[in-house]
């Protein structure tokens, strides 16, 4: 039996637990594309000659936030959409997706910079996964990268730095930070404010469930690596997935109330919580928060 959309009679290719609904291709889509937009205007909202960059891995998360930037700002004269790639270093994985993200950009007609580890680093993913490390692989790989978005960001001008992550994302670093009573982390978490020297980080997707995201990639035929990272797999974020994922499909709807909460405690945290010292790594620079930046003290260069 064909199950019909709720807004319209054509057949359905989604259910959403969370809201009760069937609903079509069409519906569907316009369903996601009101949530991201509404969250651009909520807590990102563009301003006139503004540079906007995307971190663009070519997975689905970041391929979706790209196609969604040039669909919504693509037409404005005064917006520039740049995408950034980084190359980690990782045999096997990182090539693939790397030409898929030059596909996606090709067919947009956007600017494209891809910046390496090793040409930043001076140390590829790879040469990093087999030394003995302090930490493990996802966070060596996290801090790196999230330095090079940022340096390249900043060469461009960008005024956002626009990543791919979905409400899954968002839910499992918040349980996650409340497991650690990491309350400096949970402030970050929050649409932030603009920091000197650190460019304006948007998540555009952060309403939108990870199954969601991907069934959009593929209703739009984007080009997209489906693959998953070799070195993914910390333990406890994948127990944090599992256990929300559990809660998720018993009481639909969790994720975005977990979310929602968050939204509402994070201004209070904000306001009792002393505003972070800003200041510039005595290593290389970088706008950080102590002497020494996070990237620095990985590599041992402190």
């Amino acid at each position: 039996m064909t199950i019909k959309c709720k807004k319209c009679n054509h057949e359905a290719i989604v259910f959403q637990k969370y809201s009760g609904m069937h609903l079509c291709k069409k519906h569907f889509v316009e369903d996601v594309e009101r949530k991201i937009k509404l969250t651009i205007r909520k807590d990102y909202s563009i301003q006139k000659n503004e540079v906007i960059a995307v971190a663009l891995s070519g997975g689905k998360d970041s391929s979706v936030a790209l196609y969604m930037m040039h669909k919504i700002l693509g037409k404005r004269p005064d917006i520039e959409i740049v995408a950034i790639s980084v190359d980690e270093g990782i045999h096997g994985y990182r090539p693939q997706s790397l030409e898929v993200a030059k596909n996606l950009t090709k067919m947009l007609g956007i600017r494209h910079i891809i910046r390496s580890f090793k040409e930043v680093h001076g140390v590829t993913m790879d040469e990093l996964a087999v030394m003995e490390r302090e930490k493990g692989t996802c966070s060596y790989c996290g801090v790196l990268r999230k330095s090079i978005l940022n340096k390249v960001a900043l060469e461009v001008g960008a005024t956002k730095l626009v990543t791919g992550h979905n409400l899954d994302d968002e839910a499992q670093t918040i349980l996650l930070n409340h497991f650690r009573g990491d309350m400096e982390r949970m402030v970050r978490l929050a649409p932030p404010a603009a920091i000197e020297g650190l460019v304006l980080r948007a998540k555009p997707l952060r309403n939108i469930p990870e199954k969601e995201v991907a069934l959009y990639a593929l209703v739009n035929a984007l080009p997209v690596d489906f693959s998953e990272c070799p070195y993914a797999g910390e333990a406890l974020r994948g127990e944090v997935r599992e256990l929300l994922n559990n809660f998720e499909t018993k009481h639909p709807g969790t994720k975005y109330s977990l979310l929602r909460g968050f939204d509402k405690l994070a201004g209070a945290l904000a306001k009792e919580m002393p505003p972070a010292k800003i200041e510039k790594c005595r290593i290389c620079g970088d706008t950080c928060t102590e002497d020494v930046c996070q990237a620095c003290k990985l590599l041992g260069r402190d």
